[in-house]
């Protein structure tokens, strides 16, 4: 009996492992036939931001930098020796042309015009005698030449006297701005001191250099734009200069460049951050410069199609600093994908979020 016993409980045993050992059996074959029965999940879509690609205004700029010129400036200075008798002018003053600045005495020279006008009366009563007197037969030609010439030098001599007169008033040769004053009443002037500066700064000049490999693109009436410190900018102006060399030193060629300046808010002399339009493109075929893709031996963009993001070869052309031109490899309607770059691929199941703006 008690083998009996043993032998039965042998055999429940057996019995339980292999249950054991075929349950994770049953419980995978159920799962697998429950996955197979249950529907696949949906292929990852990649959300995309895309670019409409259409015939823009592309412009090629170049940053350079320049510094601001007056219109025009000058040194006030005396061309004849005298003292100041009258300063007509405040420092910082708006002046017009002609305006008389600073006057210097002249009362030697009035003195002096005084005894040349006595004078010459008495030469042209003389020369008008010796005329009466040739014409009568009674004088010599050659008495006759000598009085008119001494006639004529006294005329000359009274014209000489009279332009320096003139110089006595010094006046303001063009309107503009006054700056500081570096002479006072009574002072001594010789030729050549310095009395004030006057600038015209309505328009202000821009000087500014390009790269000589620029120098076949720009052109007299181009357009520029440019910053300077402490204003508000940007500022724009028209290039109507062109130095006819390249300077040999550094190899670039010097523009000028006029600017409006109402109420004269840029001032000579400052620094400028320029920017030349270099050239124009009308109906480019433009991208962000983040679309393309360069590699070995061209370069490459990817576009929406039906779902799916297509890769591109594609030529370029002028770039801006956010664009690009595209000359081959697009056409107008195609959508440029320009973000997630990294993650595409051909054929990738992508969709369109927001377009980029146009340029």
């Amino acid at each position: 009996m008690q083998k009996g016993f043993r032998r039965g409980l042998v055999i429940v045993l057996v019995l339980l492992g292999l249950g054991a050992l075929a349950a994770p059996k049953i419980v995978s074959l159920s799962a697998a036939r429950d996955e197979a029965a249950a529907p696949a999940p949906a292929a990852r879509v990649l959300k995309v931001r895309t670019h409409a690609v259409r015939p823009e205004l592309l412009v090629e700029r170049l940053a350079t930098t320049g510094t601001l010129r007056a219109n025009e400036q000058v040194e006030i200075t005396s061309e004849i020796a005298g003292k100041v008798v009258a300063i007509l002018f405040d420092e910082g003053s708006r002046v017009d042309a002609g305006q008389v600045l600073v006057r210097i005495d002249d009362a030697e020279l009035s003195a002096e015009r005084q005894r040349i006008r006595h004078q010459l009366e008495l030469a042209e009563i003389r020369e008008a005698r010796q005329r009466q007197l040739l014409d009568e037969g009674v004088q010599s030609q050659q008495d006759y030449d000598f009085a008119l010439s001494q006639l004529n030098v006294l005329r000359s001599e009274l014209q000489v006297l009279e332009a320096q007169l003139t110089k006595t008033a010094i006046r303001a040769p063009f309107a503009g701005t006054l700056g500081l004053r570096y002479v006072s009443l009574g002072s001594y002037l010789s030729p050549q001191t310095r009395i004030a500066s006057l600038q015209d700064v309505d328009p202000i000049k821009v000087d500014f250099s390009v790269p000589e490999k620029y120098a076949s693109q720009v052109r007299l009436g181009g357009r520029i734009s440019f910053r300077v410190g402490g204003t508000d900018g940007p500022f724009t102006g028209e290039v109507y200069a062109v130095e006819p060399s390249v300077e040999r030193e550094t190899r670039s060629l010097l523009l000028r460049a006029r600017s409006p300046n109402p109420g004269g808010r840029l001032l000579p002399g400052a620094f400028a951050d320029v920017e030349v339009v270099v050239r124009e493109v009308a109906g480019a075929l433009a991208v962000p410069n983040l679309a393309v893709i360069p590699e070995l031996g061209g370069k490459k963009v990817f576009v929406y199609e039906d779902g799916k993001a297509q890769e591109r070869r594609v030529e370029t052309g002028i770039r801006s600093a956010e664009w690009i031109e595209v000359t081959t490899g697009l056409e107008p309607g195609d959508r440029v994908i320009v973000s997630a770059i990294q993650q595409l691929r051909p054929g990738l199941a992508v969709e369109p979020e927001v377009a980029e703006a146009q340029p």
